[in-house]
């Protein structure tokens, strides 16, 4: 049975890969995009050789494999040691800052820690192996959020519940974010890198060249934007200006599923059902958008994003070429710019998402990190306590801002000006205006999506089929949303 039950989550881990890059995945700021912080490569099946030369090869290989996985040990060696997998080394590295600090603050409770980055999909899988054994994890894992509910599926027999941990934090944490690593039974068990949550960026410099406005006119147009209405209605007054074949005011994904994410939260729906409800991608709020989105696509107001998102090269060159002037993601985002198009320093403003109806709120936090903690670890609430201060701590959230640019989820500081407003943070310092200050001002405007075991299905079938058919190939939204829910349907 025990072999059963691991058979069935790595298949589910495999699938969960398709939620990288497809808007639901590992996308957070500081990562490579080539794999945006999870390689979505699915561990290679089992030959079933039973040469020994072969295993022996293949233990060799192993071997070197290993030698070559990143390792690196932070803190003091006679400390109590802990184990931490990650397949992102920035994050790795900032448990190595916040293990020093946790020493010089804590001399009778030191720690040493050693920070593993496995691929992606290897961590995942290794990690779901070693859960299930009861055997051979880690005290502390990053956990994509693609693969969260593979892992919390063994509940309290496997990971620690982090609520007494979390809880002298939780009067100022953004509650729609410590809920999305929350199991079934209402425990918490990942605390968050970020917030992630769904902003617009847009490119004020290349706004006012087109228009013949200054960046105040323009900016002034950009903070009167309050609906879709209102938004198209400013593309479509730039567009007419620039009036050139290729420019576009936005664009609209086939590879991932932000817009509709977008819209699910202004309505307040969810289209997985959460831990209890059936899945149903055929909502109203869904509907809406994907029908929005296909109008400006015919009415030349959008082009379908190059590859499918904006989180690609192809996407950042895209943004380079000035081919397109807005588009709606998290604020993790910020780290592809400073990256990936330094070239564009001063150019892009940042503002709330616009909405449906006025008053609706305008925010979902998307992608992200969880980090748990293993019930066999010897040292696990130590290591809960730590992992909790890491992560939510004013000086924690203070080196996660300034190291991996993500928009972090203790509020006390959104309006803290030595955080918010420091100008030799490479983010404040990038944009035409503070992250933060938009932050503050959606800061109960951010709701939730779950992510369950239904999501990689409802994913897979948007990103490689759905989103496609409605956009590229031009399916009526009703028909493209009906068949998705059939094949929902089918894994419910």
């Amino acid at each position: 049975m025990k072999k059963k039950v691991l058979a069935t989550l790595l298949t589910a881990a495999m699938l969960a890969t398709t939620l990288v890059g497809c808007g639901g995945g590992a996308s957070e700021g500081g990562v490579a995009p080539a794999d945006d912080g999870a390689a979505a490569e699915a561990p290679a099946a089992d030959s079933g050789s039973d040469d020994g030369a072969a295993d022996d090869g293949a233990a060799a290989d192993e071997a070197a494999a290993e030698e070559e996985i990143p390792t690196s040990t932070f803190g003091d060696p006679n400390g109590t040691h802990m184990e931490m997998w990650t397949f992102v080394e920035l994050h790795g590295q900032h448990y190595g800052n916040m293990v020093e600090i946790w020493n010089e603050q804590n001399p009778d409770r030191t720690i040493e820690i050693t920070c593993t980055t496995y691929p992606y999909a290897d961590m995942h899988t290794k990690l779901l192996t070693s859960l299930t054994a009861g055997t051979g994890a880690p005290d502390i894992c990053d956990v994509e959020l693609g693969q969260f509910p593979n892992v919390v599926s063994g509940l309290d027999t496997w990971l620690l519940p982090l609520d007494d941990y979390a809880a002298p934090y939780m009067a100022t944490m953004v509650k729609a974010r410590m809920d999305t690593y929350a199991g079934s039974d209402g425990h918490y068990y990942g605390a968050p890198y970020h917030v992630g949550a769904f902003v617009m960026y847009y490119n004020v410099a290349a706004m006012s060249e087109a228009m013949g406005l200054s960046q105040d006119e323009v900016i002034s147009k950009i903070d009167s934007v309050v609906t879709w209405d209102d938004y198209a209605a400013l593309g479509q007054e730039y567009v007419s200006a620039i009036a050139t074949e290729g420019k576009y005011w936005t664009s609209v994904d086939t590879g991932g599923v932000d817009w509709q994410w977008i819209a699910m939260a202004e309505y307040g729906d969810d289209w997985t059902g959460g831990f209890t409800d059936k899945a149903n991608v055929q909502l109203d709020s869904v509907k809406k958008m994907c029908t929005m989105e296909q109008e400006w696509l015919n009415s030349g107001l959008a082009q379908v994003s190059p590859d499918g998102h904006v989180d690609l090269e192809a996407g950042f060159q895209n943004i380079l070429d000035h081919n397109i002037v807005s588009f709606p993601k998290a604020m993790w985002y910020m780290s592809r710019f400073t990256n990936y198009m330094p070239e564009e320093k001063g150019n892009w403003y940042i503002a709330k998402c616009p909405v449906f109806e006025a008053g609706q709120p305008c925010s979902v936090g998307v992608g992200g990190t969880g980090t748990v903690v293993a019930q066999q670890s010897e040292n696990k609430e130590l290591a809960a306590e730590f992992l909790c201060w890491a992560k939510m701590s004013e000086e924690g959230e203070q080196l996660i801002w300034d190291n991996l640019g993500f928009d972090v989820c203790n509020t006390v500081l959104w309006n803290d000006d030595a955080f918010a407003h420091d100008d030799n943070n490479q983010y404040n310092a990038f944009f035409i205006n503070y992250p933060y200050d938009v932050l503050y001002e959606i800061k109960d405007e951010i709701g939730k999506i779950s992510c369950v075991a239904i999501s990689p299905t409802i994913n897979e079938q948007m990103c490689n089929v759905t989103l496609n058919d409605m956009f590229e190939n031009g399916v009526d939204v009703e028909e493209a949303l009906q068949t998705a829910q059939d094949v929902v349907d089918l894994e419910q």
